[in-house]
C-alpha cells in the first residue's frame, strides 16, 4: 500500500460509519433520496434504506422532476453516480430545487464519495461493493447494516 492510500479495512469503515449515520439522519421521514436510475434504487435498498426514494431518470424534465419530488418532502438528498455526468445532474438538480420549498441536499453524495475514495462510481455498485468487500474481510454485512 502506498503512503496515504487507505486500507480496504479503512474503506469499508469510513463507508459503513457515512450509511449508518444517513439512515439515522433519513429517520425524520423529512426527506427524499433522488437517484439516477431503477437499478441504483434497488441498491440503496437491499442495502436497507427504507425511505422515499425517487428516480431521476424517469422521462421528465429536470425542472419538471424537481417540483414533483419537492412536494411533500422538506429534503431532498441528491445520490447520483461519482461520476461527471453524476456531477452534472447533481448540480442541474440541486439549482432547480433551490427555487422551490425543498432544500436540496448533496452533503451525503460528498461524504459517500469520500468514504468510497474512488472505489466505485456508479450508486448501483454500492451493494455489491460492499458485499464483496464484506466477504473479504470476513465480516457479516447484513449485520453490520443494522
Amino acid at each position: 500500500m502506498r503512503p496515504g492510500e487507505r486500507s480496504h479495512r479503512e474503506r469499508f469503515e469510513s463507508f459503513l460509519e457515512v450509511w449508518l449515520a444517513l439512515a439515522d439522519d433519513l429517520e425524520s421521514g423529512e426527506s427524499v433520496v433522488v437517484v439516477e436510475g431503477e437499478r441504483d434504487r434497488l441498491a440503496l435498498e437491499r442495502l436497507g434504506l427504507r425511505v422515499p426514494l425517487a428516480v431521476l431518470h424517469d422521462g421528465q424534465s429536470i425542472s419538471a422532476f424537481a417540483e414533483g419530488v419537492a412536494r411533500g418532502h422538506r429534503r431532498v438528498i441528491v445520490l447520483t453516480d461519482w461520476d461527471r455526468k453524476g456531477g452534472v445532474l447533481a448540480r442541474r438538480l440541486s439549482e432547480q430545487l433551490a427555487e422551490g420549498p425543498a432544500v436540496p441536499d448533496l452533503e451525503w453524495r460528498r461524504r459517500l464519495g469520500q468514504a468510497l475514495a474512488g472505489e466505485i462510481v456508479h450508486v448501483e455498485g454500492l451493494y455489491r461493493w460492499a458485499r464483496r468487500t464484506a466477504e473479504r474481510l470476513r465480516e457479516d454485512l447484513s449485520g453490520r447494516l443494522s
